[in-house]
Formats: structure tokens, sequence, C-alpha cells
């Protein structure tokens, strides 16, 4: 038996989200989170995180609950625990069943003035923040309900030594921005409902870029911890390219040149490859028309199909998934189809979700 990731979320600075969404802090309050769970087994243990925090983490109290109860959250017997600034922690594990495709309950009791939180901005799932400690507590009324995912990284689950995971390495379009919040329709929940063993964990950040650090660390920067590390992990799902493309017309950089894009997917794919992973690469998708100034502009959607062109006939990965065939306006391409639009040109509602994972043969996967 093995440990593994049965839920991944990647987390960044809460300096780095100011324009996409408001940062937060914490004092005596207890904070509820749902986590979708991948995959499962029959223990478990979390990683909480203060990978950006700038003072120690103080937790009074945490608890993990399924449909088969909740159980304490302890590290190294204690159920008080201080992360330092900058470190995670690995609770101890815990005997509580988790279900693949089931959601995890983490409950987490912050007594004093946390600063700024390490966070996940844009998880397409909610938390709910309530003053004093009710971690044992089965309802929270009053709540204050946000979306937002914090001080968390990870849930381990004990598997069988054959197990196989794949990695979603990329951005919104795998953490599930457009999808219906709470609804677990990201593109990733929807292909792990088609994989007939193994499943997918989902390390998208939205915002994230292949190139440049800005939201999050840059794809090439982040491969190590949030694909190389994850134990068992075979296959990368890797989708990057429109925040390269798009933000440079918000904050007035360089804009991107194909070159540029082809230099960076196969230095990915190298890293990959090097690892000893199957790395399979989407199609950038369309964002004609998007809602945000300066994001969609004739260059950079030229450089798109340039890049596609070139994603489509290259020999650098193991598999293509032709994602922006999948969800294109056959009648303008560089448009995302009206019946696939949440509604800003640039990300995908749940159908378009859906469309996104069928994109994937699962054959390419071995899942």
């Amino acid at each position: 038996m093995i440990w593994t990731a049965g839920f991944r979320t990647a987390v960044i600075s809460p300096d780095e989200q100011v324009k996409l969404s408001e940062p937060r802090r914490f004092a005596n309050q207890t904070v509820r989170q749902a986590l979708h769970m991948a995959g499962g087994g029959d223990r478990l243990r979390v990683r909480l995180t203060n990978r950006y925090g700038r003072t120690p983490l103080k937790i009074g109290a945490a608890t993990v609950a399924t449909e088969h109860g909740r159980a304490a959250l302890t590290v190294d017997g204690a159920e008080r625990l201080t992360i330092p600034a900058g470190q995670e922690t690995v609770s101890d594990p815990v005997d509580l069943p988790v279900a693949a495709g089931a959601d995890l309950s983490l409950s987490l009791y912050l007594p004093g003035e946390t600063g700024l939180a390490t966070y996940s901005h844009k998880p397409a799932q909610t938390a709910d923040i309530v003053s004093g400690n009710h971690v044992v507590s089965r309802e929270l009324p009053e709540a204050e309900r946000v979306e937002g995912r914090f001080y968390v990284s990870g849930v381990d689950v004990l598997v069988p030594d054959d197990t196989a995971i794949a990695v979603a390495f990329g951005d919104s379009w795998f953490e599930g921005v457009g999808s219906t919040v709470g609804a677990n329709n990201r593109s990733v929940d929807f292909l792990n409902r088609r994989l007939a063993r193994g499943w997918v964990i989902n390390q998208g950040i939205a915002g994230n870029r292949l190139l440049r650090d800005e939201v999050g660390e840059h794809a090439l920067a982040r491969f190590d911890r949030d694909v190389l590390a994850i134990p068992a992990v075979t296959h990368v799902l890797v989708h990057f390219g429109i925040n390269d493309l798009g933000l440079p017309g918000m904050t007035g950089e360089r804009p991107v040149t194909a070159d540029d894009l082809v230099d960076g997917f196969t230095a990915l794919a190298r890293r990959g490859h090097d690892g000893g992973l199957t790395i399979l690469a989407a199609t950038i998708g369309p964002f004609a028309g998007a809602a945000y100034p300066g994001v969609s502009t004739p260059a950079g959607l030229a450089v798109r199909r340039a890049v596609n062109d070139w994603i489509r006939t290259t020999d650098t990965f193991d598999a293509v998934f032709d994602v922006a065939r999948a969800v294109e306006d056959p009648d303008a391409p560089d448009y995302i189809h009206p019946a696939l639009d949440s509604g800003d040109g640039m990300h995908l509602n749940d159908k378009g979700a859906q469309a996104m994972a069928d994109a994937v043969d699962p054959e390419t996967l071995a899942l």
C-alpha cells in the first residue's frame, strides 16, 4: 500500500491575487470547506499549508468529516498546532473512509490573528466562515459563505501499489472558473467520472501562465512541487497559453510570440519525460471577444492559431487532446461556442467543461 493524492489544490500568495479576488485573514473563526475527492481510500491524512504566510499559523482545532463520521485531526498526536511561516505539515493518518467523488468536509479553528491566508482563489467551491470554535458542530448557522479554499493543499489516501494517478496541470480551464460553483462540474470532475481505474488530480490555477509568474508561480517553476512530488503519478495533462497571450494586454507587458510558447511547452514536456511521465497537451482554447479589456487581440489570436497548429503536429508530446476544436464555434473558431461559453468569452460553462473532458481519450491515460 502507498499514500497518494486523493485531492490536491494549488495554492497561491494572497499578494498575487488582489486583482481577481479579495484575500482573507481570520481571527477566532472556524473555516469549513468541502474538498471534492478525485480518489478515495480507507485511511486519509490532510496537508495543511502556511506556504505564503509571513507569521506562524496557529490552528486551535481541526476535524474532517465524511458520510461515515467525523474525526479530529492531529499532528504528532497534538490537536493544537503551529505551522511556521513558509511551511506545510501533514496530519497523522485518520481511519475514516472516503470515496472517490465524495466531498470531505474540513473544519479549521483559527484562534488568533492569522494575517493574509495562503489560499486557492477560484476553486469553484465555497467555504463557510463563522465566529468561534465550531469544528465539531454539525451546522454553522449564520455563516458567511465565500468562494475560496484556505490553508489546505491536499488530502492523501492509502491505496494499492498499482494505483495510477494523473495530474491536470494548468489554468482556470482545469480549476473550473465558469462552471457552477459547488456543483463539481469542472472539466477534471467530468473526466474522473469517465475513468475505469485511477484518477486525475486537479492542479489548475486560474490566471496561471506557462512562461511568467503572476497568479501563482509559472508552470516550469511549480512543476516539481505540483506534479512530480505526487506519489504514483504516471501521466500529466497540460493546458496553458490563454493567460500568456491575454494578460499582457491588461498589464502592458511585451506580448509573447509563438516561438516563446513553443519553447515553453517543449521545456515542460522535457521535464515530464525526464520524470518518467507520459505527457498529454491540450490545444489552446478560444478567447476572442473576452470580456476583459486588452485580453482578446488579433495578434494574440494569431499566435494561438500558430501554436495550436504546432501542438497538433509535433511529436513533442505523447498525445494531444484538442480542446480548441471541442469547444470552438465552427462558424467563428476563435470564439467559444455560445452554448459552451460561461458568458465572459474566456471560460467554459458546465457543458463546455464536459466537452473539454470528452476531448481526452481515456486510452491515452491508461486509467
